[in-house]
């Protein structure tokens, strides 16, 4: 199995932000993952953009490789902490508030599947079919008979009284 990893460092944005739109990407085909970046509305989306084609590069340089991108999805990608930058700003009395301008570490790790072939059934044999399953049915269940902590309250305020 060829791997490619890539990574950016020192992007300047929150791991958190980075995280939300690498969600979107993980587990999918390259391709898809590529126009699911073009169209996000998000500003680190470019980055990571860049990041997924600097990885799929990785895996076409190795040796082995077929170089086919149709073939290639998204098995990991993470955005870790980097440093923060500490700056102070100005507040009103003679006091300062702190702004804290962070960083992430964006990781993206393509792997080229394996071409999966599927068995044709044989021309004398039925294809098999399966029994489709539903689910229990459920029934409503009723409060008739049984105290709640709400009636159970009510019912002690009322013997104090």
């Amino acid at each position: 199995m060829i791997e490619g990893r890539a990574t950016a460092r020192y992007v300047r944005t929150s791991a958190q932000k980075a995280g939300l739109v690498m969600d979107l990407i993980r587990g999918q085909n390259v391709d898809l993952a590529l126009s699911t970046l073009r169209f996000a509305r998000k500003r680190i989306a470019r980055d990571i953009e860049k990041v997924l084609r600097s990885a799929v590069a990785n895996a076409q340089q190795k040796e082995g490789a077929s170089g086919e991108v149709d073939r290639m999805l998204v098995s990991s990608c993470y955005a870790d902490q980097g440093p923060s930058q500490k700056r102070v700003r100005p507040a009103p009395m003679g006091r300062a508030f702190q702004i804290i301008k962070r960083t992430a570490h964006l990781t993206v790790h393509v792997v080229e599947r394996a071409e999966v072939v599927k068995r044709v059934p044989e021309a004398g044999t039925p294809a098999r079919k399966t029994a489709k399953r539903t689910a229990p049915k459920t029934t409503a269940r009723s409060t008739k008979g049984k105290t709640t902590s709400a009636t159970k309250k009510g019912a002690a305020t009322r013997s104090n009284d």
